[in-house]
């Protein structure tokens, strides 16, 4: 995981009583908070309260996987939500990374036919997932 850090993320570490006014500006409420924001310092997803080390994983890379579908980079979102899918099945993240690979594939082709093959995906995974039932409208 240390390397995943430091190949992917430039970590900061405030603490909260030292820090209180980056506390506010990032509406961190409780600890720990992992924020995955851009070099602007825009959240593209927040992680809150102690994961296990597998689940902290996926969290982080679903955070890096919508930083660059948020940037329009539908490749390479698609790509660091199977990896999530791939490498960490047994995670919360996997389920929400499925979905997720799915609408950046869509975003990417205009093709429709991604979307209802992430819903027949879901059918063989991840089927009590919420996610599983916010794709199940594209089947």
């Amino acid at each position: 995981m240390t390397t995943f850090i430091i190949n992917n993320l430039v970590p900061v570490r405030l603490h909260v009583k030292k820090h209180p006014e980056a506390m506010e500006r990032f509406g961190v409420n409780w600890t720990p908070t992992v924020l995955i924001s851009d070099g602007e310092g825009k959240e593209h997803h927040r992680i809150e309260g102690f994961l296990p080390t597998p689940e902290f994983l996926g969290q982080l890379q679903l955070g890096l996987g919508h930083a660059q579908f948020n940037r329009k980079n539908f490749a390479d979102a698609e790509r660091q939500f199977r990896d999530v899918v791939e490498k960490l099945p047994g995670t919360e993240a996997a389920a929400e990374a499925m979905y997720w690979a799915g609408v950046s594939r869509y975003k990417a082709t205009n093709d429709a036919s991604a979307l209802k093959a992430t819903a027949q995906a879901f059918k063989d995974r991840f089927q009590n997932s919420i996610w599983a039932k916010k794709a199940s409208i594209w089947g």
